[in-house]
């Protein structure tokens, strides 16, 4: 593995993860939203990530001189959540009460979404982490010639 590319390893983590920041933000600011364009209760938003160009076992195995090497990661999906239920609740004088007085709120847990953040936060420290000591390294290589 080259240095140059465990510095765009480490950069397309934290660019990964800084959209899922957004995300996450995104969700917590509509966490009342009762009313979207059209018409339904906002839908919490997740995000998936993948390998960036993944390589097939087959190489691996077919081959005694083929190593594993990383290629980072992508973003491959922002999803809405539609396997969690809305929020009833009862409120008739809600602009948005169905007839019998209760309103639908978004999916949206915020502690599960503070939770997330905090995931994301240590993934992007790490990544950060990992490219400082990328850089670290080059430029103690480079002091060597000195």
């Amino acid at each position: 593995m080259g240095l140059f590319q465990s510095f765009n390893i480490s950069a397309s983590g934290m660019t990964a993860e800084r959209f899922r920041f957004d995300t996450i933000a995104q969700n917590i600011a509509n966490v009342n939203t009762t009313r979207t364009e059209d018409g339904t209760p906002y839908r919490r938003k997740i995000v998936t990530f993948q390998e960036k160009t993944v390589t097939p076992f087959s190489t691996y195995y077919s081959s005694s001189r083929a190593r594993a090497v990383g290629n980072g990661v992508k973003v491959t999906s922002v999803k809405e959540d539609t396997e969690t239920d809305f929020i009833m609740e009862y409120d008739p004088a809600h602009p948005d009460a169905d007839e019998n007085g209760y309103v639908s709120y978004p999916n949206v847990n915020t502690v599960t979404e503070m939770t997330n953040l905090i995931d994301a936060t240590r993934a992007y420290e790490a990544n950060t982490t990992a490219f400082e000591a990328s850089k670290s390294m080059a430029r103690t290589g480079l002091s060597i010639g000195k």
